[in-house]
């Protein structure tokens, strides 16, 4: 079964020849407020987001209440802490989700989640999302991905810290589960990640590899590394949102506030619009300026049946004249009419015979 061309979700195109789907990620940055979380999803519409992100997990779904070293974060954002720890403060409670998918819908914005087990899937299934996204850290586990697949919905699948053939087993394991609708999300896992980790001339490769409608998940600190994937061929574009970036959740410091968030919705339209088609023509905005092209004009007085010589005819601006590329052709012939000075010279004015 081949997977098609292009995904829909909540009756939104998503393809190489549709503008960008923005999606704003929630994750964790409600900070314990369901109040905060709703005005997220606020500004993530009026920013101009397509969609709002959530996760759907609960501590003990992700990982075990353990204080074993293999339990404790080591290095990086969150070095020392203990996992369950750290989820238990950052995931979404299941009763929130009800209410964020209705007020989501009340204004008009798109709202699906991330599961992180089966549980969670039927979770979102009762709240009829849209459509699933597989996190970079789940995308080797397959069980879920085919339970996902199962569902018929759009899935979308990070491929942070997946290797090419984990990708594949990724790609073949929604096959296999039924899913008609995937895209991929190019990904670098790391919170935040430089910009120079993310060799965006993956995303090129990853299309005609895998053809498939691909995309970027964006963990860098500004939008500079979304914005040039556009141009490269990408389709989604991800980023973790927040109301404050100083606002000390565990991923509001490499999240993007509300303006940075509008001015990434432009941006990325704005680099989309500019791809266009291949065109070697006049575009609208020059017509204005042939004005300011050269072209040959008539700089002395020529008599019917006079010779045009050097003195006649010059290569000036504007260019309503012949193309300067004529200038020798029209040497040593003859004026069929008479011409003065300050006439641009049209192929019809000489004879060429």
């Amino acid at each position: 079964m081949a997977f098609s061309k292009d995904l829909v979700i909540d009756g939104r195109r998503i393809a190489s020849n549709e503008p960008p789907y923005i999606i704003a990620e929630l994750s964790a940055n409600h900070n314990g407020s369901l109040i905060t979380a709703k005005k997220i999803i606020a500004e993530a519409k009026k920013s101009g987001a397509d969609a709002v992100k959530l996760q759907t997990y609960r501590p003990e779904t992700i990982t075990l209440d353990c204080d074993s070293e293999d339990f404790k974060i080591q290095g990086g954002l969150w070095n020392g802490r203990y996992l369950y720890e750290l989820y238990e403060e950052a995931h979404m409670p299941w009763e929130w989700h009800a209410p964020l998918f209705q007020y989501a819908n009340e204004i008009g914005i798109t709202i699906f989640s991330s599961p992180f087990d089966t549980t969670a899937v039927d979770l979102l299934e009762d709240l009829n999302a849209p459509a699933y996204k597989i996190a970079s850290f789940e995308a080797v586990d397959l069980p879920l991905i085919k339970y996902v697949a199962s569902t018929g919905k759009p899935m979308i699948i990070s491929t942070g810290m997946a290797n090419m053939a984990e990708m594949t087993e990724a790609i073949n394991a929604a096959r296999e589960g039924g899913c008609k609708e995937l895209a991929i999300l190019h990904c670098v896992s790391g919170y935040p990640a430089p910009a120079e980790d993310y060799n965006l001339k993956t995303i090129p490769d990853m299309i005609e590899r895998f053809q498939l409608v691909t995309g970027l998940s964006d963990h860098t600190l500004d939008n500079t590394t979304a914005i040039a994937s556009v141009a490269l061929g990408a389709s989604i574009i991800e980023k973790h949102f927040t109301l404050d970036r100083t606002g000390g959740g565990p991923d509001d410091s490499f999240s993007l506030e509300p303006r940075d968030l509008t001015e990434l919705c432009r941006a990325c339209n704005t680099a989309w619009a500019s791809l266009g088609k291949v065109d070697y023509g006049f575009k609208s905005s020059e017509i204005g300026n042939v004005q300011f092209r050269r072209s040959l004009y008539i700089v002395k007085d020529l008599k019917p049946g006079e010779v045009i010589t050097p003195d006649h005819v010059r290569s000036v601006r504007p260019g309503f004249g012949m193309a300067p590329k004529f200038y020798e052709n029209v040497l040593g012939k003859k004026s069929k009419i008479e011409i003065r000075k300050g006439t641009a010279l049209m192929s019809e004015y000489v004879d060429f015979s």
